[in-house]
């Protein structure tokens, strides 16, 4: 047994150990949902709480759990960390695969994190790679599979404009030239901003309804500001990038870590979930989704859940007294990356709302996500509790995953798609 080996077993020990006395002493009753959510008071980590089930997969045949009234399938398996998701207009499915990579360990919480992440399959060497997947015989499995775009830099957002396709790099958004049926980019793209890479490096990308604009989720380098303001400017926050004069500006900020990021259609706001800060709690803060106002400040990282605040963090009290609370909890880490909207009669039963892919918690003692759920909106609102669509990504001890549901979207059959990065899948939702 190498010496690394030895010193992550002796983390995991403290680790347990610890996440035993806190479940004891603090677990919640209920998680942390709704408008009106109630957060235990914040109890800050001496050692961090560090539980992560070992990335297992799906043997074959296997399959996540679906609703009543819904069933799932495999649309496309056998992929590389597949991300995020973009419907083109001729049907074909693009699937962003990438990795997080190997940072700097500068201690022993860095090197239980990187520890513990490599024991879920979320480090490595990154694909770089976005991959096109057709259906042309409308069996709902994907028969043709080829690469589409490669040599990227951890692509993520994705989103096709008239005749130009952009990615979401981790160090910027590039744009490609395309033509209708095109199933293989090979033209140098155009690098039109830089954004800094690392930390969160995710860069989800949403046209705006007019194709003029696009927004982009940039999430911190670090928990709580670390290392300082200054290498978290301009991190979180959502950029928006005026596709006419090139010039981008912060859009909303104090969003530690917004991901999927969405239009509500009946008032045309901008919604977004966003995965909050570690090292308080099970429940606190709570992950969340809002909508986003140009300008808004969220709180990050000084106060959470509008003007709760931090104490780890040296505090600034006039960006505390303007921070936004926001609007719907989805519970403590349950790491809402995936994000769309979802018309009423897609899937059987489901009204109009939001579909979030929880890609599951890493530092609390009982773990929490692992599912895609729902929630249901009325007049441009959330209005009802988050409702599951798929769950059975994790095995009921906790201790193996078989997936992790990252981003959604709505097929071209008018399915749900979800990306599944640790079982390599996009599976398939319709109704039974």
């Amino acid at each position: 047994m190498s010496l690394s080996d030895i010193f992550a077993r002796i983390v995991a020990l403290i680790g347990n150990v610890a996440i035993f006395l806190r479940h004891r002493k603090d677990n919640p009753k209920s998680p942390a949902f709704g408008s009106a959510p109630a957060i235990p008071t914040a109890k800050p980590q001496g050692i961090p709480t560090l539980k992560m089930p070992t990335a297992k997969g799906w043997i074959e045949g296997q399959t996540p759990v679906a609703a009543a009234g819904l069933k799932v399938n495999a649309f496309a398996a056998g992929l590389k960390h597949p991300r995020w998701i973009h419907v083109l207009p001729n049907g074909d499915v693009l699937t962003a695969e990438a990795l997080s990579t190997p940072g700097g360990i500068k201690s022993v919480f860095d090197y239980a994190q990187y520890s513990t992440m490599k024991r879920a399959a979320a480090i490595g060497v990154s694909p770089n790679r976005i991959t096109l997947l057709r259906d042309a015989d409308g069996d709902g499995v994907a028969e043709t599979r080829q690469v589409f775009l490669d040599k990227l830099n951890q692509p993520f957002g994705m989103t096709l404009l008239g005749d130009t396709f952009y990615v979401g790099n981790t160090d910027g958004v590039v744009a490609f030239p395309y033509t209708a049926g095109d199933t293989r980019i090979t033209a140098e793209g155009q690098k039109l901003n830089s954004l800094k890479p690392g930390g969160h490096w995710t860069r989800s990308l949403l046209a705006s309804p007019d194709g003029k604009k696009l927004y982009i989720g940039v999430g911190s380098l670090s928990n709580i500001a670390d290392e300082g303001m200054a290498v978290e400017e301009g991190r979180a926050a959502i950029h928006e990038l005026d596709l006419d004069t090139g010039e981008t500006r912060i859009f909303a900020s104090g969003l530690r870590n917004p991901v999927g990021t969405a239009w509500e259609p009946t008032t045309g706001t901008l919604w977004t979930v966003v995965n909050e800060r570690d090292g308080l709690g099970d429940e606190t803060p709570p992950d969340y989704l809002t909508s986003v106002q140009d300008g808004g400040f969220y709180g990050w990282p000084y106060c959470y859940w509008g003007q709760i605040v931090d104490d780890r963090v040296p505090q600034d009290p006039a960006m505390v007294a303007k921070a936004i609370k926001p609007d719907f909890a989805l519970g403590g880490h349950t790491a809402s990356l995936g994000l769309c909207w979802m018309p009423a009669g897609t899937l059987p039963g489901f009204p109009d709302g939001m579909v979030i892919g929880q890609h599951g918690s890493w530092n609390r003692s009982k773990l929490s996500g692992y599912r895609v759920v729902f929630v249901p909106f009325e007049q441009g609102r959330p209005a009802g509790p988050p409702r599951d669509i798929l769950t059975g990504f994790l095995s009921a001890d906790e201790r193996e995953s078989h997936g992790r549901p990252v981003g959604v979207a709505i097929g071209p059959d008018g399915s749900l798609l979800v990306a599944d990065d640790v079982g390599d899948v996009i599976w398939r939702v319709t109704g039974a």
